[in-house]
């Protein structure tokens, strides 16, 4: 038995901080944690101990109680070796968490077992809930396609930088190849600014935005309700009442014009059909941060075809590449400033 690095966490406060710990790759998951008096002891993956010592937490040495070196994937495979090699090789090997939830990806075939899967996940993972998503998601409101495996609750919160996500993941996505601009909202300087969030969801960019980049007010509007809901637990949550206006509704009913210093258009694929209400929003001067999906090699061209449409002077500042979205065909940020 070795001696590691913990984390010295009060019992007190393990419920909430272990989970988020967890989430944010900072806990050393083949070490046991252990309590000794009113603490846990939490190992720490190795080159973590700065982002947890700003965390506030003592850092001290003491003995890995269990040397469990395999992997997860190793110790699911296991677990359900009596299973048939051909359902052993469709198990799904990769996750997504999401707070104490895990979603996998379950294959046609391996459905007979579902019920065990889910036991065998939610315990290697170490998790209350393990989700299946069977379609991704669809429709106007980007509902996901989802369904409980094990466990009787899901929903649950995601702290992604500094930020809590409360969500219920079979009615409302969430999308975990975003996490890069949802940070650089965070990272804007928008000191004094009237934002205007044209599909705030359950608090995507509003949020991070709310928090960090100094803004006055942001409308965040919404029309799918079960995201409205969310939005307005995660508005309190995140204590951003005083900047953070809800609208639920369509955005094209906003009132006003000419008072935004900044539009976001976080939505894909028939964002084109919005750009009238946000330029109409806009002021002067103003930035629209708006998202779509482009064939990879001819983004540029066509968010430039679909502003020359609607509006005679502009200047996109900077493309930034989100995510991909299908074989030669990505996700794409324009900020685009309207002169």
């Amino acid at each position: 038995m070795k001696n590691v690095r913990q984390a010295k966490v009060p019992s007190s406060e393990a419920q909430e901080t272990i989970p988020r710990l967890i989430e944010m790759g900072l806990v050393d998951r083949s070490a046991k944690i252990s309590r000794e008096g009113e603490f846990r002891y939490v190992p720490i993956s190795e080159g973590k101990e700065s982002q947890i010592s700003t965390m506030g937490f003592e850092i001290v040495e003491g003995p890995a109680y269990t040397m469990e070196r395999r992997s997860p994937q190793e110790r699911i495979l296991e677990e359900l070796s009596d299973l048939s090699e051909d359902i052993r090789s469709r198990l799904p090997m990769r996750w997504e968490y999401v707070g104490d939830i895990a979603i996998i990806r379950l294959d046609e075939k391996c459905e007979p077992y579902s019920d065990r899967i889910g036991k065998t996940y939610a315990k290697i993972l170490d998790v209350k809930t393990i989700c299946a998503d069977v379609e991704g998601v669809s429709g106007e409101f980007r509902r996901p396609s989802m369904r409980l495996l094990y466990g009787d609750s899901s929903e649950s919160v995601r702290l992604e930088n500094g930020i809590n996500y409360e969500m219920d993941v079979t009615k409302v996505m969430y999308a975990s190849g975003n996490v890069d601009e949802r940070q650089r909202m965070g990272n804007m300087d928008c000191k004094g600014e009237t934002v205007v969030d044209m599909f705030a969801g359950i608090g995507y960019f509003t949020l991070p935005m709310a928090t960090y980049s100094g803004v006055r007010k942001i409308f965040a509007c919404e029309k799918n309700p079960d995201s409205y809901h969310f939005l307005l637990r995660n508005i309190r949550r995140n204590e951003v009442c005083e900047k953070v206006i809800p609208l639920l509704g369509d955005n094209r009913n906003i009132p006003g014009r000419d008072f935004a210093d900044r539009i976001l258009m976080g939505y894909v694929q028939t964002t084109s059909d919005f750009l009238p209400k946000a330029l109409d929003m806009v002021k002067k001067g103003g930035v629209i941060h708006y998202h779509d999906t482009f064939y990879v090699n001819g983004h540029e061209e066509r968010i430039r075809s679909i502003f020359e449409k609607e509006c005679d002077k502009f200047v996109i500042e900077k493309i930034v590449e989100v995510k991909s979205f299908a074989p030669s065909v990505s996700h794409y940020v324009a900020d685009v400033r309207i002169l």
